[in-house]
C-alpha cells in the first residue's frame, strides 16, 4: 500500500507539475445505489438458475452418466465456500470494480494484476456472448411452437445484444430491480417443480441413492466437474460492485456467503428432484432420451402442459437476465481497467445522471455484435447442421469462459495468501490462509480436468484443433496482459503502481495536488 501511495503521489507531480489531474466523479462508480438485497439479485442472476436446472444438470445425467450429480454440488458448494473465505476477507480490504485482478494486483503485483485484468476481460465476455447462442435458438423455437412463425436464431440475439447494451446504461439499482423480478419468478418455478417431484416421486420413492459416494465414479466424472463449477459461476462478481454499495466491507462478504450457501442447497434439491422424479436407476437413461428437453418432459407428467409452457418462456427471460448482469460486469472491468491505463483512459469515465460505466457497456455490445453476427454469417453455410452455429456459440464461449474464471479463482487464492503474509497477519488470518491453500488445490485440480476434457465439454472429437486452441485464447489473454504490465513498469512506472488501487489512486492523487 506504501508503494502505491507513494507512487500515486508522485503521478500527480508527473502528470501536471503539481496542478491536479482529478477530474472528480466520472473516475468514481456512483456509490449507495446497491443495499443487500440488489446486490444479492445482481449476483444470482449471473448464475442462471433455471438454465442450470434445465440445461446443465440434464447435459450432466445423459452426457456423462453422472448419478451422483446431486453430491457433486455438494462437494463444489464447500470448495467455492473454501475460496470464498479469503476471496471474501480480501473485499474488506480492496474495494474495486476491478475485483478478480484488483486481488491479485495486491498480492502478485501489478504486473500479475495486467494479466489477470486481460484474462477476466476475455472470460466474462465469453460467458455473455455464449448466453446469445443459445437465446436466440430458444427464442426462435417458441416462435415456431406458438406461433407458428420461423425466425432466424439470429434474429432475437441480435435484438437481446441491443437491447441489453441500453439497460447497461442505466442505473445499476434500475438494473437490479428487473434481474430480481425475473430471478424471483424463474426460481419459483423450479421450486414447484421439486416440491412436486417429492410430493410423487417415481416408483422407487424419495430415495438418497444419488448421495452414495460410489455414484461419483466414471469416465466423465472430470468432465462433469467441469460443468457443475461453471454453473456455480456467478456468485464471485459481488466484490464487482462494492464501489456501488454503502458500505462494502460488510455487503460484500455477507453477499458472497449467502450466495454460496443458497446455490449449492437450490441446486442440490433440484438435482435431487430430477432423480426422484425419474428414479435413480432410470434418469441416465431418460437423461440421454430428453437431452435439454428432461425437465420440460417432467413437469408435463407432474403438472400438466399449462405450467410447462410458462417454464419455457421463463427459461427465456432467466437467460436474457443471465446476459444483463454478465454484461454489467465486463462493463464495470472495462471501467476498472481504463481508469488504471490497461484501456484507453476513456473507459474509465461513467455516463451522465446514471453513473453507469457507459463506455464499458458500448464495449461489451460491439463484441456481442460482432461475434453474434461472424456466427449467424457462418449459420448461412451449408453445414448439414442448421443448429451448429448456435450450439457452438454456446459450448465454445461458455466452456472458454468457465475455465478464465476458475483459473482466476485459484490466483486470486494464491493472492490471498501472499498478501497478508506480507502484512505479517499470518497468525490473525491463519484458518483464513488455510481454507484459500485447500481452494487453491482443488481449484488448480478442476483448470486441469478441464483442459483435459476440453474436447468433451465442447463436443468437439478427439485430435480436434479446437481442445487446445480455445484453452490457448486464456493463456495468449494472459501473455498480452503481462506483456502490458511489464511496459507500463518499464515506461510509465506511475501508471503501473495504481494497478490494482482503483478510485483510491485518484483520491491519492487529489490529496497530493492539495497539498501545499
Amino acid at each position: 500500500m506504501t508503494t502505491g501511495s507513494s507512487s500515486a503521489s508522485r503521478a500527480a507531480t508527473a502528470d501536471g507539475g503539481g496542478i491536479s489531474t482529478f477530474k472528480g466523479q466520472d473516475r468514481a462508480l456512483r456509490a449507495d445505489r446497491l443495499g443487500t438485497t440488489g446486490l444479492l439479485l445482481s449476483v444470482l442472476a449471473a448464475t442462471a438458475p433455471l438454465m442450470v436446472v434445465a440445461g446443465v444438470m440434464p447435459t450432466t445425467f445423459g452426457v456423462m452418466g453422472i448419478l451422483g450429480q446431486p453430491l457433486l454440488f455438494v462437494i463444489l458448494g464447500l470448495v467455492l465456500a473454501l475460496f470464498s473465505v479469503g476471496y471474501a476477507e480480501m473485499s474488506r480490504h480492496v474495494h474495486n470494480a476491478g475485483a478478480f485482478y484488483a486481488y491479485i494486483s495486491r498480492g502478485l503485483g501489478g504486473t500479475a494484476g495486467a494479466g489477470a485484468a486481460m484474462v477476466a476481460l476475455v472470460a466474462y465476455n465469453s460467458l455473455q456472448v455464449g448466453i446469445y447462442g443459445i437465446f436466440g435458438f430458444e427464442v426462435s423455437g417458441l416462435f415456431a411452437t406458438y406461433l407458428d412463425m420461423e425466425v432466424a436464431w439470429w434474429i432475437p440475439a441480435l435484438l437481446a445484444v441491443l437491447l441489453v447494451g441500453a439497460l447497461g446504461w442505466l442505473k445499476i439499482d434500475l438494473n437490479a430491480r428487473v434481474l430480481g423480478v425475473l430471478l424471483i419468478i424463474e426460481v419459483a418455478l423450479v421450486v414447484i417443480f421439486d416440491v412436486a417431484a417429492i410430493a410423487d416421486p417415481g416408483k422407487e420413492g424419495l430415495s438418497l441413492h444419488a448421495f452414495n459416494p460410489d455414484t461419483l465414479t466414471g469416465a466423465g466424472i472430470g468432465t462433469a466437474l467441469c460443468f457443475c463449477v461453471a454453473a456455480f459461476l456467478g456468485f464471485e462478481q459481488a466484490p464487482v460492485y462494492a464501489e456501488e454499495t454503502s458500505r462494502p466491507h460488510v455487503l460484500v462478504p455477507r453477499v458472497m456467503y449467502l450466495a454460496i450457501g443458497g446455490i449449492a442447497v437450490f441446486y442440490t434439491i433440484s438435482c435431487w428432484a430430477y432423480t426422484v422424479a425419474a428414479g435413480p436407476s432410470a434418469i441416465v437413461g431418460t437423461a440421454e432420451k430428453q437431452s435439454a428437453g428432461l425437465l420440460f418432459f417432467l413437469t408435463t407428467d407432474l403438472l400438466g402442459e399449462t405450467f410447462t409452457d410458462v417454464l419455457h418462456v421463463l427459461f427465456v427471460t432467466g437467460m436474457f437476465a443471465a446476459m444483463l448482469s454478465f454484461h454489467n460486469v465486463v462493463a464495470r472491468y472495462a471501467f476498472a481497467m481504463g481508469r488504471e491505463g490497461l484501456l484507453p483512459s476513456a473507459f474509465g469515465r461513467t455516463s451522465g445522471a446514471s453513473g453507469a460505466p457507459g463506455t464499458g457497456s458500448l464495449l461489451q455490445t460491439g463484441i456481442s455484435l460482432v461475434v453474434v453476427a461472424a456466427f449467424a454469417f457462418a449459420d448461412d453455410k451449408p453445414t448439414g447442421d442448421p443448429t451448429a452455429p448456435v450450439l457452438h456459440l454456446f459450448t465454445w464461449m461458455g466452456s472458454l469462459g468457465a475455465l478464465g474464471v476458475t483459473a482466476l479463482m485459484a490466483a486470486a487464492s494464491v493472492s490471498v495468501i501472499v498478501f497478508f503474509l506480507r502484512r505479517g497477519a499470518a497468525a490473525a488470518q491463519f484458518w483464513r490462509l488455510a481454507a484459500s491453500a485447500l481452494s487453491v488445490v482443488a481449484l488448480l485440480f478442476i483448470v486441469v480436468y478441464t483442459v483435459k476434457d476440453f474436447d468433451v465439454l465442447i463436443g468437439a472429437g478427439p485430435g480436434s484443433s479446437l481442445s487446445w486452441a480455445l484453452p490457448a485464447v486464456i493463456a495468449l489473454a494472459l501473455v498480452v496482459g503481462v506483456v502490458q504490465g511489464l511496459l507500463l513498469r518499464s515506461r510509465a512506472p506511475e501508471r503501473h503502481a495504481r494497478i490494482g488501487l482503483g478510485n483510491e489512486a485518484f483520491q491519492l492523487e487529489k490529496a497530493a495536488a492539495d497539498t501545499p
